[in-house]
């Protein structure tokens, strides 16, 4: 569980902020969506090779 300690003299909007951040860089969802359906280790790898050709690809010095 994520908690999250409101200062005194903090707007609730910037709690809220801290919050999703803390949300994001836990990585819940993502977890819990890679947890619905059981890939296959080869899989997964064969979707990080291909994901990493197209960053080099697109983001890459040619």
């Amino acid at each position: 569980m994520i908690i999250i300690d409101v200062k005194d003299d903090e707007s609730i909007d910037r709690a809220l902020k801290r919050y999703k951040r803390k949300h994001r860089d836990v990585r819940i969802v993502k977890e819990l969506r890679a947890r619905q359906h059981y890939t296959k280790k080869s899989v997964e790898r064969r979707e990080q090779m291909l994901n990493a050709e197209y960053r080099k690809q697109k983001f890459g010095t040619n």
